[in-house]
Formats: C-alpha cells, structure tokens, sequence
C-alpha cells in the first residue's frame, strides 16, 4: 500500500537527509514554482551520463527535477503531493508491439491460453457459449496445442454440438492459425471445394473435408464475414485496454496492424480527452496510401496518439509452422514455412510507403523471412536515399549470424517480444534443432553488435507485463521449469538492459526519445513506480514484482491498494 501525504517542507527535507545515501550528482531541475507531485524511492533515470537518483519532481505534465532527496525538498510546497515507498522509480514503461483494441476485447472474450487439454478447451467454450446471445460470434480463444502432448490440432468436430447457435472463431496464442466452427465455415463459403490461399493454408482432413483450422492469410476468409464491432464496442474495447496497461506500468505502447475502425475509436478518445497511455499507430502495410492521406490532411500527431506508421507480414509464426526459413521444419520437413506476402508486394509497399515518409515496420519471425526484408529494407534506404526513417523488424525472433550484424549496421529497430522466447523455448527446438536455435531470440548478439533493442509483448499473443518481459530477458527461464539456468542462456541480457529496451528503446522506436523514455527535466512526466529494486533482487524473483503506480503527463492513472 502506498502511503500518500502532504508533509510541511521543513519535515521532507529532515526525511530527505535521513534517506538513500548515494553517489549522484546534488540536483537536475529546471527552476520553477512547488512541484506538484514528488515521488522518493531508488530512481533509475534510464539517462546513462546520470543512471540513479533518490527523487523526482512532477510540474503539470512534465518532470521538473531529479536528484537527491534534500535537494528535490527545495521544490515541495504546501500542495505538493509527496509519494513514498517506491522501492524502484523508472520511466514509463513502454510496449514497443500491441494489438490494442483487440486485447481489450480479449478481456471479455473466451480466455483458452491455459487450457491444458482438448477437454478443458471444449469445456470453456461450452460454458461461454452458453451465456451468449443467439448469433453473437465468440471470438478470442489463445488456445495452445502444444500443451496438449500428443493431440493434433482442435477440429471444428470438437466444439459444433456445444455451439449451434453461435459462429466460433478462436486464435492460436500467436494469432497465425484459428479454429472455427462449421457455422463459421458455412458463413465464409470454406468447403472441400475451396481453393488454397497463397500465404496461408485451409488444414484439412484426409478426405479433403476443412478441419476449422485456417493459418495466415487463410483467415481473411473469415475475417471478410465477421461483422465489425459498433462504435460503443470500439470505445469500451479502448478504454479496458488503457486501464489494463496502466494496471502493468505501460504508458505508452506501439499499436500495430491496426484496423481502421480502431484508428477511428482511438481519435474520439482523444478528442474526448479520455487517452491515458499514449498510442502509436500502424495500419496495414497495402493501406500504405490512405495512411499517407491522412497524414497530409491532419499531421502524424501529438505526444497522446501518433498516426504515421504502416505494418506488415513477410512469414507466420513458429508455433504454426508457417515462420519462413531456409531449410525444411524438422518436425514437418514437407514446409520450410509460408510467405504470407508476394515479395514483389512487400517490395512496392515498403518502396511507396518510404517515399510517403510513413514509418515501416515489418513482421518477420524465420530467419529466411528476417534476410529478405533486410535486403528489401537495404534497397529501399540506398534507393530513396539518407534519411531517419527507423525501419523496423518485428520479432526478429531467429536470425542468421551475418544478419545480426546487418541490423546493427542498417540502424534497424529490432522489436522483440522477450515472453516468447521463455514461452516458445518449451518446444522450439523440435521444430528447427539444436543449431537454429542458438541464434533465437539473440538479445545479447544483438546489443553486443550495437542494434537497437524495443521490447514489448505482442498483446494479445502474450501477457501486456514488462515484468515478465523483462524477467524472461534476464533469466530465459522457460515457462515449463525445464531452464532453470535459462534456455540458450548465453542470449541472457542484463536488468538494466531490459529496462532500456522497454523505455528509451521503445521511445526511439516511435520518434519520441526527445521526449519520453528517461527521467529527466523537460521530458514528459510517464512514470512507474514498482514495490521493489530489479537491480538489487535475485534474477528469478523478478516475475514476483508489482507495479504500485502509474503516471502518465503528471497524472496518476494506476495506483496499488
């Protein structure tokens, strides 16, 4: 519980001599009238030149002061808020890869992520089902088979007898393959006659019968049938996701492959005053120009919400079997993975957007996938010459050695996904062995070759939790318990690299450096507080910890009771 007071000046000066005793610099403060809030605790101010600090001062919505606790005392007034029992002060977290609204409507849709068996599976969807309205779709799901050792993947069989009311259709945790039911199916005209998808497959039976299971692009035969949500849904969907990120410490995420009806949602919640974390927009990578449109009628933004950047696909995911690599799976030799986009579309789209001065940031998880879009990224940067563009690789999960380099060199973000990586090491080397996965998830290779890290967690495809991000970074223990000396533990990163790749990497990682990601004066006051130091606890306790407060522009929009 924090204990919040108003205390008379002479009493936090007197506290301010009897606190931390630390080797850092008196006081960094712009001067200014009483500070509305100071927050006391072990601040790490993400600024290498100045890395720890005692206390920080809040003026409106900016910082006004970093130092030591008796000279921060020089800017509380009789209104100053104080705010103590912080045992660690950092930045705002960031998430550097959300799926926003869709992850505050997963908050209230079937929840399938830890369900350990075919049987449990059906029987959450049996009893959600049977709360739902005739007709109503029951989406979300987070399904994972490979929790179910032995079993193949879920078949619409399974679930059609306790849903024949309702269209069924729920994601794989990576969001690359779902199942639907045969209501589902029948809506989107899916049937032994329907032809395969390029980028994506329609599982089937040996009769040639669909299964329910579609991967990559397969799905957007669905979506193309699924209603979208209304205005009211949208703006609650919204509101859910920033209470459920200020809840973890986030106050800032980027929000990629965004439909537009989100972009729409996002806007009157700004308008309206209702934004309490701050949102970087990504449409799709083929609505390139629509995205370039609205930038030239209305500007790409303020510091609540950015909308300038585009996403896209060149592979699927791991746990599908559709990540995009040189050589055959070793558990499914017939597939070395699925180009989920043409390259000559993905060549004409980065190429146009580029040119329109949208940032790009593209997702690629194989290490095929990750060399073509480096060549591509290469060939666009010589071609439309030197400029800061930022492009970006999401996930950049399993590289060649040579490619780790090339990002370094090509000043290319890698946005990485830490939980995936204790997540996925459960089963990762059966599908690509004991040598592909030694450069996986290569957070250690690539700072020590000088890359750019943004972490974040693929919301809805994994918890919205930096402190389990930043946990699985630093030990790469697997979900499992089988890692206890982590898995391929010399990726292993340090704390305070974490921390920086979920602050002032993800800050760079949407033009907002200047601003955001470090505790300084002048920049904006996004700030998290968490109930003990990262630093100074053993590694494996770190999953333990627990954000006591969230600000975001100077106001509070979390607090632990």
């Amino acid at each position: 519980m924090l204990r919040l007071s108003i205390l008379p000046l002479l009493l936090v000066g007197v506290a301010g001599v009897l606190g931390y005793r630390m080797n850092t610099p008196a006081i960094d403060s712009i001067p200014i009238a009483p500070a509305d809030v100071v927050i006391y605790g072990r601040v790490w101010t993400g600024d290498s030149t100045k890395p720890w600090a005692q206390a920080v001062a809040i003026s409106g919505e900016k910082i006004s002061g970093v130092g030591d606790s008796s000279s921060i005392a020089a800017q509380v007034g009789p209104g100053t808020r104080i705010i103590r029992n912080g045992a660690m002060v950092v930045p705002g977290f960031m998430d550097g890869h959300t799926h926003f609204i869709y992850g505050g409507f997963q908050l209230t849709q079937v929840d399938l992520r830890d369900a350990d068996s075919p049987k449990e599976f059906v029987r959450r969807i049996k009893n959600y089902a049977a709360k739902a309205k005739p007709g109503e779709w029951i989406l979300g799901g987070n399904w994972d088979h490979e929790r179910w050792a032995g079993t193949p993947l879920p078949d619409r069989s399974w679930i059609d007898s306790v849903t024949p009311n309702n269209p069924v259709f729920v994601d794989r945790l990576d969001g690359h393959m779902t199942l639907a039911n045969s209501l589902v199916l029948k809506l989107a005209h899916i049937d032994r006659s329907t032809k395969e998808v390029a980028g994506g497959t329609i599982v089937r039976r040996p009769d040639g019968e669909p299964t329910g299971v579609v991967k990559d692009a397969a799905q957007n035969l669905v979506y193309a049938v699924q209603p979208t949500p209304s205005p009211q849904q949208s703006d609650a969907a919204i509101e859910r996701a920033m209470r459920w990120a200020a809840s973890h410490g986030v106050t800032g995420v980027a929000d990629v492959s965004v439909p537009w009806f989100e972009v729409d949602a996002l806007q009157r919640a700004h308008a309206a005053g209702r934004m309490i974390t701050r949102v970087a927009v990504y449409v799709p990578l083929q609505d390139w120009r629509r995205m370039a449109e609205l930038v030239k009628a209305k500007g790409m933004g303020d510091d609540w919400l950015r909308v300038a950047g585009v996403k896209g696909y060149v592979d699927g995911s791991l746990g599908s079997t559709t990540a995009l690599f040189y050589e055959p799976y070793n558990d499914a030799p017939q597939t070395s993975g699925l180009l989920v986009t043409p390259e000559d579309s993905l060549r004409s789209w980065i190429g146009s957007a580029d040119s329109a001065g949208l940032q790009v940031a593209i997702h690629a998880i194989g290490e095929r996938a990750n060399g073509l879009l480096l060549d591509i990224y290469d060939s666009v940067s010589k071609a439309h010459g030197s400029r800061d563009r930022r492009f970006r690789v999401e996930h950049a999960q399993h590289l060649r050695r040579q490619d780790i380099g090339r990002i370094a060199r090509l000043g290319i973000i890698a946005s990485m996904q830490p939980y995936h990586a204790v997540d996925d090491g459960r089963w990762a080397e059966k599908r690509i062995g004991p040598e592909r996965i030694k450069t996986t998830y290569a957070f250690r290779s690539l700072i020590d070759a000088g890359a750019r890290l943004a972490f974040g967690s693929d919301w809805t495809v994994a918890p919205l939790d930096p402190l389990q991000g930043i946990y699985a970074a630093v030990t790469r223990r697997t979900w499992d318990g089988k890692n206890p000396g982590g898995w391929v533990p010399e990726q292993k990163i340090t704390v305070e690299e974490a921390l920086r790749a979920y602050t002032g990497g993800d800050a760079y990682g949407v033009f907002a450096e200047q601003k955001r990601g470090k505790l300084a004066p002048g920049y904006l006051a996004d700030i998290t507080v968490i109930d003990r130091d990262l630093t100074r606890i053993p590694p494996e306790t770190i999953e333990k910890a627990r954000i006591l407060l969230t600000v975001v522009g100077g106001k509070v929009v979390y607090q632990h009771q």
